[in-house]
């Protein structure tokens, strides 16, 4: 009998112990990058804007969630996520194999290609021949950079950079030929602007899944599934409600979800 109470005991305090430690995320904390429009950025006013932000924001509201959003450099983003400096990730970033090898991803929310650009006349056509020993820069630790570096590493001189706005600088001051990113950030943040009036896209639409994943995704540490699917349901409500459009027209003229 006394083993009998004994091990009821134990079982109640593992049940206990388990429902303690679960999270019911009411409050989740999600860390942006803030620099790199139009998808996030820091407004004069020290506020966070852009389409990341508001996702974030709807996708909390769709959870029934209170969202904490924390700027992060893209360089430290992912550590900071495994060091629970945060709890997810929305910062337009990528699902590819090789980042799945470290956090687990939600189903995505957006999908663009990458493009290169550089000044109208300087390149007439575009080919490994016409880009060679150009100065070619990318935002460091990025899709771009993997495939800059596997793709023309040995063909241009790679300029990396810790922010999308370091890049512009250096192109609109001649320190490099061309830039490789995401082709909305590129037109939204760069080209559609006086100083970006003199420069163009150049070459194809770059999709290949081997480099630019499939996607942009939500990053979460793999032990917080529960959070995934919070997540994916999430994605799911605010593109069936109206909600993602609305977001999605307010700064592009365009489907950004894709096929």
């Amino acid at each position: 009998m006394k083993r009998i109470i004994l091990l009821i005991a134990c079982v109640s305090l593992a049940l206990a112990a388990t429902n303690a430690a679960a999270k019911d995320w009411k409050k989740v904390r999600i860390g942006v990058e803030g620099a790199y429009p139009p998808f996030s950025w820091v407004t004069p006013a020290g506020e966070l804007a852009g389409f990341d932000i508001d996702i974030a924001k709807a996708l909390g509201e769709a959870m029934g969630a209170e969202v904490t959003l924390i700027a992060q450099d893209w360089d430290g983003i992912i550590p900071a996520l495994l060091a629970k400096k945060y709890d997810a990730i929305i910062a337009s970033m990528s699902v590819t194999e090789e980042r799945k090898k470290k956090v687990a991803f939600s189903n995505k929310y957006y999908q663009t290609p990458a493009k290169f650009i550089c000044k109208k006349g300087s390149v007439k056509e575009f080919s490994r021949e016409s880009v060679k020993g150009k100065k070619v820069g990318v935002q460091r630790a990025t899709i771009h950079d993997r495939y800059l570096t596997d793709n023309y590493g040995k063909d241009v001189d790679i300029k990396r950079y810790g922010t999308q706005d370091e890049a512009y600088l250096d192109l609109t001051a001649g320190r490099v030929d061309m830039l490789l990113a995401d082709s909305v950030a590129l037109s939204d943040g760069f080209l559609k602007k006086p100083e970006g009036a003199d420069y163009q896209f150049i070459g194809p639409d770059l999709v290949d899944p081997k480099w630019f994943g499939d996607g942009a995704g939500i990053a979460l540490r793999k032990e917080d599934k529960d959070l995934v699917e919070k997540f994916n349901m999430a994605i799911d409500k605010i593109r069936s409600d109206g909600t993602y459009k609305a977001i999605q027209d307010k700064y592009f003229d365009f489907n950004v979800y894709g096929e």
